[in-house]
């Protein structure tokens, strides 16, 4: 079964519309801007400067009735799903600002949005914004309390760095890195958030779902005693292709069909399988020391550069492995779920709202529960406005960074054959897959796939 938090629904901005025409060179505008370079502590924050939105962000907790105003980047299907999460548990909130690729996106967003919700949604036309670089007009607008950062995560770690840089607290969605490069700007990102005092919560709704909460912790408190080794799966069918249209550039294409692209999904075992690694790091209790895999690509349209599967083991301090595999492959049975062995008996924390159970070693069940996975998507939420209210910022940006990380150490395994540690990713990997030189009409270099022993490992 596939998550629905997946890339199958995942709100984006890399569409296929017609952004600003004057839309700039990207790296360049955000390598060198100075929003992020305050985030890396290299300008503004770094020397204590208060930006405007730091002040409106932090007089949040003023009131505990004051309305929280929202702005969103990435208006697809997951950002309307993360926009009505936070507009059905949360009172006194409002959108007021959004951002996209494409204007149809914003406007029927906001047309669905406003049956839903009514006055909770006050998005004058002048307040929605397309375009690449559209994400700046939310971020420097005085009103926006809280922006919500659903676009294709190859964006993810630079729009995290300028929300933070603006002084505003955020929801950022999963995965938050798709590479080395973009793990060490969201670990940046997470201190200067912890400095200024603003909040960061990130997508990993698994996180806040009662069953998993529970169950993992008494897996800490020894209820099946000490942890041997763990299996993971996210195994599913096919998933969506876009066929490129005619007229559009190299840029247009791949951000329209950006889950095939690694540079803006980072394959499927950091888009949509870093759900199960993030739990399994979680039960474990850190990242992996090491990882080592395998994979391929059988049934993949010929421009894609996903693979079909991975196949990794990572081990874990104390010489604790898990076997991980991930799949999209059609008519192939599907399994999602974590199941933990330990000395005394076996976990099983099953995915979406499959429940969790514990069994003695002889499989008699000794402890069960249920869960919701839709009430986890909108706690996240309430909780991220709730810490907003009161003072008590959330900053989990580098937990999840982590695991996002953790999913790259796996991909960067398979993809090259080799073993991959966590000093190597973190400390010495030089891999930076966004493009230097992104220009909405532009051209792309010829897409192409990882291969074992040709790939190296940078």
């Amino acid at each position: 079964m596939t998550n629905p938090k997946s890339s199958n629904d995942r709100g984006t901005i890399a569409g296929s519309g017609k952004p600003n025409a004057s839309v700039p060179n990207r790296r360049e505008a955000i390598r060198s801007g100075t929003a992020l370079s305050a985030a890396l502590g290299t300008a503004a924050l770094g020397s204590g400067a208060i930006t405007p939105g730091m002040l409106h962000a932090a007089s949040s907790s003023d009131d505990p009735n004051r309305v929280i105003r929202i702005g969103i980047v990435g208006v697809g299907g997951r950002g309307t799903g993360a926009l009505n999460d936070s507009l059905s548990i949360n009172d006194n909130v409002r959108l007021v600002a959004m951002a996209d690729l494409q204007q149809e996106n914003c406007e029927r967003a906001r047309t669905i949005l406003s049956k839903r919700h009514g006055e909770k949604i006050d998005v004058k036309d002048d307040r929605i914004h397309i375009g690449l670089d559209a994400y700046k007009k939310v971020l420097e607008d005085p009103e926006v309390d809280l922006v919500i950062l659903a676009t294709s995560p190859g964006f993810r770690p630079y729009h995290i760095a300028e929300a933070v840089a603006a002084g505003k607290h955020v929801f950022a969605e999963k995965p938050s890195c798709v590479d080395p490069a973009g793990y060490r700007i969201c670990t940046k990102a997470h201190d200067e958030a912890v400095k200024q005092g603003t909040s960061i919560v990130t997508g990993t709704q698994y996180r806040r779902q009662v069953n998993y909460v529970e169950a993992i912790k008494r897996i800490h408190d020894g209820e099946i005693g000490d942890i041997v080794s763990a299996t993971t799966r996210y195994c599913s069918g096919g998933i969506w292709y876009k066929n490129r249209k005619e007229g559009v550039s190299d840029t247009q294409y791949q951000l329209n069909n950006w889950m095939h692209f690694i540079w803006l999904s980072g394959d499927q075992i950091t888009e949509q399988a870093v759900h199960n690694i993030d739990a399994i790091n979680w039960v474990m209790g850190s990242a992996p020391e090491t990882a080592y895999g395998s994979g391929g690509r059988f049934t993949r349209p010929a421009d894609s550069e996903m693979w079909d599967n991975v196949a990794i083991d990572y081990t874990y301090p104390g010489n604790r492995v898990c076997s991980f595999m991930c799949r999209q492959i059609p008519g192939t049975k599907g399994d999602n779920g974590n199941i933990i062995y330990g000395t005394k008996g076996i976990a099983y924390i099953d995915a979406m709202s499959g429940g969790s159970r514990f069994t003695d070693r002889n499989g008699k069940e000794t402890w069960s529960m249920k869960g919701s996975i839709a009430d986890a998507y909108r706690q996240e939420h309430k909780d991220l406005v709730d810490s907003i209210r009161s003072g008590k910022p959330i900053v989990e940006l580098r937990t999840t960074a982590e695991s996002s990380l953790t999913a790259v150490m796996g991909r960067m395994a398979a993809y090259t054959g080799q073993l991959v540690d966590w000093d190597f990713v973190t400390e010495k990997s030089s891999l930076d897959l966004f493009p230097k030189d992104l220009d909405w009409n532009g051209d792309r270099p010829e897409p192409s796939f990882a291969i074992p022993g040709v790939t190296k490992l940078t």
